[in-house]
């Protein structure tokens, strides 16, 4: 059959390279047996590829139906597919068939397969190899003959590898798989399915349908569409009701699509409870690594300067390690330190033109006392308000008001 006329059919608009392919795929592997794995996002159109194998295949005078493995709760999964006996479990007052005994000679269609319970795949990775199941409660073993189509938006070897998918089952699921591209990856496309959702709904609400700029085409493109074709259909009615305008310019389109950027940019992030890749397991850890990493910033100041006094055509050598520093973000750190530096610099007499470096008094390096003194100085510095201060020291309010009673500070 030739693909125009099955997307004529399912009512499929556009001719990207990539759907035409999943299309051909869909249709070459439909009057087969073959389990068939429909990979892509959610918002794509999965269900729709499996309507098109179950409708050309000769299992479609057959019942056909849809299971979402992630709407049905872990606990009645089992029985919805494979059926119960009575008493087999509280509320069981009756027997039940399960789908798989149900629609025996047709075709499930089991969506979402990657939120299925781990138990539950070892039940239905018997039936694709044996055609075999047990009822929940029951120990005899029944036959059925159904075809399995399964769709998942989840990277399913990922998943094997984090112990939440069974590997063997996911081989056997992806007999033949069938990858449904993202919107995005169907630019042309786009402007065609607007134009098919906007005449549909105009016809609905009785109104003229929206007809696009050159630069509202521009910008339809160009958006990510995270939600898919589900998300463009929605803009669609959205415009088609509340536009004013029927000759939707950039800017008007602008205003309905989310203000967000969906683009995969790089993103520079530290966990919570991390420092330069360190982790702490609490915000005390963290002050410890932050003290000790001042002090050795103080430390080298301060032998930089008795360097340069000694000599002082060290100061533009020195003037460009402080720069490095700045240019790789110590910048922060060198003016929190450089009251100390100023406040604890050593004492030089000169004599003879000699330089003698008295002995200085060595700061207090007690963690509690730094602790202390950091809360009371952000304390002060906002004015008593532990919201901002909290925040200043990058701890949660309730902490800092347990380190107040913990110190005895007084506000």
């Amino acid at each position: 059959m030739e693909i125009q006329s099955i997307k004529n059919r399912f009512a499929i608009i556009g001719n990207s390279p990539a759907l035409n392919y999943a299309l051909q795929v869909a249709v070459q592997v439909a009057n087969t047996d073959l389990t068939v794995l429909i990979h892509g996002e959610s918002g794509v159109g999965k269900e729709v590829f499996s309507h098109i194998i179950h409708s050309l295949s000769a299992r479609k005078h057959n019942p056909f139906i849809a299971v979402n493995c992630g709407a049905i709760p872990e606990g009645t999964l089992d029985s919805e597919l494979f059926g119960h006996e009575k008493g087999s479990f509280t509320g069981a007052v009756d027997s039940r068939k399960g789908y798989f005994e149900t629609v025996s000679g047709g075709t499930i269609f089991l969506d979402e397969i990657g939120e299925m319970p781990l138990g539950t795949q070892a039940r239905l990775l018997r039936v694709l190899e044996s055609g075999e199941f047990i009822r929940v409660g029951s120990s005899k073993v029944q036959k059925t003959d159904v075809r399995v189509i399964a769709a998942t938006n989840k990277d399913l070897l990922e998943r094997t590898q984090q112990g939440k998918f069974r590997e063997d089952l996911y081989y056997r699921l992806s007999t033949v798989p069938i990858r449904v591209p993202a919107l995005r990856d169907r630019k042309e496309d786009i402007p065609l399915l607007f134009r098919k959702f906007a005449v549909d709904f105009a016809e609905r609400y009785k109104t003229s349908p929206v007809q696009m700029s050159d630069d509202a085409k521009n910008l339809l493109i160009n958006y990510s569409w995270p939600g898919n074709i589900r998300e463009l259909k929605n803009i669609a009615e959205q415009v088609s009701v509340l536009s004013q305008d029927r000759n939707l310019a950039g800017e008007d389109l602008r205003k309905f699509l989310p203000d967000r950027d969906y683009n995969r940019l790089p993103v520079l992030a530290h966990p919570q409870g991390t420092v330069n890749g360190h982790e702490f397991s609490n915000e005390r850890e963290i002050l410890y690594k932050l003290f000790f990493d001042m002090k050795k910033d103080v430390t080298e100041l301060k032998k930089m300067f008795v360097e340069i006094l000694q000599n002082p055509n060290l100061a533009v050598h020195h003037e460009s390690m402080i720069n490095e520093l700045q240019e790789v973000g110590q910048h922060d750190t060198l003016q929190r330190i450089q009251p100390t530096v100023q406040a604890k610099q050593p004492v030089f007499l000169h004599h003879d033109h000699e330089i003698h470096q008295h002995e200085e008094v060595e700061e207090s390096l007690n963690i509690m006392d730094k602790e202390k003194e950091l809360i009371v100085k952000a304390l002060k510095k906002h004015k008593g308000k532990r919201k901002d201060a909290a925040s200043d020291l990058g701890i949660s309010e309730r902490t800092l008001y347990r380190k107040l009673k913990e110190y005895d500070i007084k506000e």
